[in-house]
Parts: C-alpha cells; structure tokens; sequence
C-alpha cells in the first residue's frame, strides 16, 4: 500500500484530533496515503500527489501488519482511525486488509466522492467523510462530480458532505450540488479553505451567515486553529 511518508522517512501515520467534519475533535489516528486523482490549486497535502513539484521518493510501500502496528503503538486508548490522502479510495483492498488488522477501531474515510466504495469496503467502515469539489478546486466538473458515487454516497446513511468555500460565490455552487444530489442541507457542513489561523478566522465569520442562510453546519479546521500548516498534527 502506498502511504505519504513524513520528512523523518517515516510513514505518515500520526495521533492527533480529528480536525474536520461532523466529528471534529475526537482523538484518532490518521493514516495518509498518497496519490489523488484530482489536481486542487488549494491542496495541502500536494506532496501525496503532485510529482512534478514533490519528490515521489516521499512515498513509501509499506506491508498492512507493519502499517497495523504503527497504528496500535501510536493509538494507545484512542479507537478512532480515519484514512486519508490524497484519496484513499485508489487503494480500497489496501483498505479492506488494513482495517481487517485493526479489531476494535471506529473506521472514518475521508474521499473526494469520485470513486464508489466496495462492498468489500463499505462493510467495515463507519463513517465517510465526503468532501465534493468545487469550480474553485480547478477541476473540470466531469473529474469531480460524478453521478454514480454522488448517488451512492447520498443513498449511505454513515456519509456526510463537507464542502470548502474559498469565496462566498462558492455557496452558490454549494446550494446547485445539493439540489441536483438532493443532499439534505442537515449532512453538509461547509469550512474554509485556509492553512493559517488568521485566513480560517477570517472566512470563517462571513460563513456564517451563509450557513445560517442554508442550514449547514459551519466547519472549521481544529489543526489548522492549533499547529498551523505543521504536519502530522
């Protein structure tokens, strides 16, 4: 399985708190794996995939009982594990194999929502972590919105959708996906994008009306709040 690798040479399998989404705040272990098949202007984590500007030798293949080891060391009590990327779902057996190592764990996705799950997959995970892009991401809308897995990931009652607003024209976009998606506004929550504190508070107070306005959840990113653009938080 090909995981992001930390500047130390070591996978990228960190505790922390989960920073985003309907359950921002719990503590869990992350493990990030690398390739994406979007190219988002705004990515953090380009390291995962954009190797015209990123060494791919950042990358590591790692075996799933080492990778389940490092995450049982790391976890201690905790028993929340989120996947992440890059996009996850490139390697959904990788997936399957790794979390059938980890007996007792709560499993979250985080996807872009362009690739269906399994069924192998959908069955030991718990909560996905659906994040649509927008026309703001650079992607064509072909790449980014595709009916199939919308509707699949709509019709799953563990998804919930998490939209990134850079501007407030992005709320216009928001409100046409979920309409053509038929997203209850009660499963979107909307964040900023934003790598620093001052750029997050500042999108994060003209959101608010915007969420008031639809009835999202208005999102924020904790880590980002706490460390910053600090990997492995």
């Amino acid at each position: 399985m090909l995981v992001s690798r930390m500047p130390s040479g070591e996978p990228e399998v960190f505790a922390s708190v989960q920073g985003e989404g309907i359950s921002a705040g719990v503590p869990s272990v992350f493990v990030r794996f690398a390739e994406c098949n979007l190219t988002c202007t705004w990515c953090d984590t380009k390291y995962t995939w954009d190797w015209e500007h990123h060494d791919r030798a950042t990358q590591t293949l790692e075996i799933e009982d080492a990778l389940a080891a490092r995450v049982r060391e790391l976890a201690g009590d905790i028993r929340n594990l989120v996947l992440t990327g890059g996009e996850p779902l490139l390697h959904q057996a990788d997936l399957v194999r790794l979390v059938g190592q980890l007996a007792g764990f709560r499993v979250e996705v985080e996807t872009n929502g362009t690739i269906e799950p399994t069924a192998e997959l959908a069955g030991v995970v718990d909560q996905w972590n659906v994040s649509p892009k927008l026309e703001s991401s650079g992607n064509r809308r072909s790449a980014r919105l595709r009916t199939g897995p919308m509707t699949w990931f709509v019709a799953c009652p563990a998804a919930s959708f998490k939209f990134v607003a850079t501007a407030p024209a992005d709320l216009v976009e928001i409100a046409a996906i979920a309409k053509t998606y038929a997203i209850p506004a009660a499963r979107i929550s909307v964040m900023p994008e934003a790598t620093d504190r001052e750029t997050l508070l500042e999108r994060s107070r003209w959101l608010v009306g915007a969420c008031q306005q639809h009835g999202y959840r208005l999102g924020t990113r904790l880590h980002v709040l706490l460390w910053g653009s600090e990997r492995g938080r």
